[in-house]
């Protein structure tokens, strides 16, 4: 490309017609967004310690409803879940499944990255897979190549006949970024479905493009997880509401579950996991003994998070999961960010809700400030941007059991300009893949 402005034209000039989000729209980076040999490197390599976690996760779940790990576990795990739900989380149909695609949310930090949360469910894949595309033709080198989203999407359906994507009206947002992905894949074998198609067939597989707390406006999800259960159809991610739960990581930090977690990761991915993710708490208002305080805060109640000083608030306060409010930037409290009043409704709100709706808090790692640029079409000029940071790479499961590994398909960058706090996609964002 010879010029920036051709260079632009060209990457907005392959969007396909109908767009890859409905109604959203970013600024465009002229290239990718790059990372250093080592920072490429450990995102490579963390697909197998992730993939590790769900796993020792899952076991970890089934020996809590078994009685040979403590019952709180499942206890926490199943709140505000209905009873079947509960049920098919624990029925031998999906008692070793695990969400074949895995995507951190990685923050960029002055000390390395922080995995802030793991998506089960994720938006990107197709916006992620037409980025390599469309860069490569660049002449850039991406991680996960020209076509490593497709094969890796492809990959996790196994020799299914036929692949129904189904969205849910409430991911309808995703719906024009999965049809492209399924048009590239190409021979009629992905097609997209909506909430009440009926038409499986067996040996087909289902991409299922919908949280399970969207149940009820899901016509056919009780069909799907119905053939599913009876081994007709093909089924990720498995319907297991702990997957979509943010206090999977509250679980990891708790000083009762470590030889547990030693056991099942081994010492180097749990001192992995452990370097990358932050400390995190489950907001549980059970009372403590007045000698007791919960661990790094020093807090006897969690009341008294209220009336802590905002700059010991570098704190994130999020709803765990299961709820419309638990994705995206929904729900979401920065501690330093808030007025003590609108950070002590937050506080209450999270202890009020915990039995239906249970709330994590974080330790907030603040996201370095990274340099970019973005063309700026109505005015023909490139725009040069200081931002943050956050970084999505998408592992693919392939494989049945044991010999199942996670591929890298794709890193997607999202930079939001540096006076935003919380990093997430956003029209003043600039989007990019990601390359060495």
């Amino acid at each position: 490309m010879s010029s920036p402005i051709e260079q632009a034209k060209f990457i907005r000039a392959a969007l396909p017609p109908g767009g890859l989000f409905a109604g959203l729209e970013w600024k465009t980076s002229l290239s990718p967004f790059p990372l250093g040999e080592n920072l490429a490197k450990e995102i490579e390599a963390l697909g197998r310690v992730l993939l590790q976690f769900y796993r020792a996760t899952n076991l970890l779940y089934r020996k809590s409803v078994e009685g040979k790990q403590p019952e709180w576990i499942a206890r926490w795990l199943d709140l505000g879940k209905p009873r079947e739900l509960i049920e098919l989380q624990r029925s031998a149909a999906f008692k070793n499944d695990v969400p074949r695609v895995i995507r951190p949310d990685i923050l960029l930090t002055e000390n390395g990255f922080s995995i802030t949360e793991l998506d089960s469910v994720p938006g990107g894949i197709g916006l992620t897979g037409w980025l390599n595309q469309t860069y490569s033709k660049t002449g850039a080198s991406l991680l996960g190549g020209t076509d490593g989203m497709l094969r890796g999407f492809e990959s996790i359906f196994g020799d299914a006949k036929q692949v129904h994507i189904v969205v849910s009206d409430e991911a309808a947002t995703y719906r024009p970024e999965m049809e492209w992905i399924a048009n590239q894949i190409g021979n009629s074998k992905f097609k997209i479905q909506n909430s009440k198609f009926e038409g499986f067939a067996e040996g087909d597989a289902v991409y299922r493009f919908f949280e399970l707390f969207d149940l009820p406006n899901v016509v056919n999800a009780k069909r799907i997880f119905e053939l599913a259960a009876d081994n007709k159809i093909r089924l990720t991610p498995p319907p297991k509401p702990m997957f979509e739960e943010k206090m999977l990581f509250a679980l990891l930090w708790n000083r009762n579950l470590q030889n547990f977690w030693r056991q099942e990761l081994g010492e180097g991915f749990l001192a992995r996991l452990k370097q990358v993710i932050p400390y995190t708490w489950l907001v549980d208002p059970a009372p403590l003994p007045p000698h007791a305080a919960i661990p790094e805060l020093n807090l006897t109640d969690w009341s008294q998070l209220k009336i802590m000083s905002q700059k010991e608030r570098d704190l994130i306060l999020k709803v765990s999961g299961f709820s419309e409010n638990a994705w995206g930037a929904r729900g979401v409290f920065l501690g330093s960010d808030l007025s003590q009043a609108d950070w002590s409704a937050a506080v209450d709100a999270a202890l009020k809700n915990f039995v239906t709706s249970p709330s994590v808090l974080q330790r907030f790692h603040k996201p370095s400030i990274v340099e970019t640029s973005w063309f700026d079409f109505a005015k023909n000029e490139v725009v040069p941007m200081k931002g943050r940071a956050r970084l999505c790479p998408y592992y693919f499961v392939s494989g049945e059991g044991d010999a199942a590994r996670p591929a890298l398909g794709g890193v997607l960058a999202t930079i939001v300009p540096a006076d935003k706090k919380i990093v997430h996609g956003m029209t003043d964002a600039v989007l990019a893949p990601c390359s060495i």
